[in-house]
């Protein structure tokens, strides 16, 4: 089977006889491990797809993905970014102040816009080096991430209490962004569209109802219309959020160490795959022995369920080469 017959049968729920599905972050360090820096891994497509590519090859993971950072449509949307050789890119300027600079927010073109247009080379590329037998995972922020990016976390989160309709009006404007980055990004060859929207973890659950959760339907929902399974990541602790998740739909969730997966496995049902929950501390931190263990535990666990072995989010520079191969090791039935 190639790897994207292994995707498809992971999300119908038929069994596979030789493995779990095995698919960490990589981000950071997959451009170390192609000998180049995060920030050209940021700014380049072709750097961010070879460096994908390589540690897929070595590390025998079951897909490949255009994640680098939060700060694609918050370019889009006019803010200035600085790049950072061994850091995540940087938002210079906190655009959105005031409810006028909602307003006053452009509609971006994705086709146009310099870091959108690079994520779209990106999945076209993959699938020029890959001919369709590798599922490639395309991204977006979240309409509550986003939100964030443009308006800074403190600022945004004071405005969903004290002028709620403007935060209304601010995650409209994302969400609509959301489904043109995603669009462009399906039609240039993803397999799977990842919805970033971590900050979610930090709202309570009625706040996450009122303003996100019917966003997040939808735009799963206009995805699933365009053919495209859905992966929604929440790191962080998110038990309290997780009977609010059971009815959004996604097709794959990320689970960070936080959440227990039998408990989640209980309330979001038998039909969403669940990845994770290993803590990326653990997995940089802990001996190749330890690291094996714990991840063979969890392939013996969930097996028979839908399950890919992840961490909960993404695997650290700093993580030992041998740990991430135990991980894989593990992960072979």
């Amino acid at each position: 089977m190639t790897k994207i017959q292994v995707f498809e049968a992971l999300l119908k729920g038929e069994k596979l006889n030789d493995r779990v599905f095995f698919r960490p972050i990589l981000m950071h360090f997959a451009a170390r491990f192609n000998n180049t820096t995060y920030g050209k891994f940021a700014s380049d497509y072709k750097t961010l797809v070879e460096s994908n590519i390589k540690a897929m090859e070595y590390f025998d993971t079951d897909m490949v993905s255009l994640i680098s950072d939060p700060y694609r449509e918050t370019s889009a949307f006019g803010a200035p970014v600085k790049y950072v050789d061994e850091g995540v890119p940087q938002c210079l300027k906190i655009i959105v102040n005031s409810a006028d600079d909602i307003d006053r927010l452009p509609e971006p073109d994705v086709y146009k816009c310099e870091r959108t247009l690079d994520r779209i080379k990106g999945a076209e590329y993959f699938q020029k080096l890959l001919n369709g037998t590798v599922p490639v995972s395309g991204w977006i922020e979240g309409p509550l991430a986003e939100a964030c990016d443009l308006a800074g976390v403190d600022n945004m989160l004071m405005m969903l209490m004290t002028d709620p309709d403007s935060a209304e009006r601010l995650f409209d404007k994302c969400l609509d962004l959301g489904k043109k980055f995603a669009k462009a990004q399906i039609e240039a060859g993803c397999d799977l569209i990842g919805i970033g929207d971590a900050i979610c973890s930090q709202i309570d659950c009625d706040t996450y109802n009122t303003y996100i959760r019917h966003r997040h339907q939808e735009l799963i929902e206009y995805i699933h219309g365009l053919g495209i399974p859905v992966k929604l990541h929440i790191c962080g602790n998110i038990n309290h959020l997780l009977e609010a998740l059971k009815n959004v739909n996604m097709d794959i969730i990320d689970l960070d160490w936080q959440v227990d997966i039998n408990k989640a496995r209980w309330i979001l049902g038998n039909n969403v795959v669940l990845g994770g929950n290993i803590n990326p501390v653990f997995v940089q931190d802990k001996t190749e022995n330890e690291v094996f263990a714990f991840s063979r535990d969890l392939v013996e666990k969930y097996k028979d369920q839908k399950y890919l072995l992840a961490a909960g989010c993404e695997i650290t520079v700093l993580t030992p080469h041998e740990n991430l191969l135990a991980m894989r090791k593990a992960s072979l039935l």
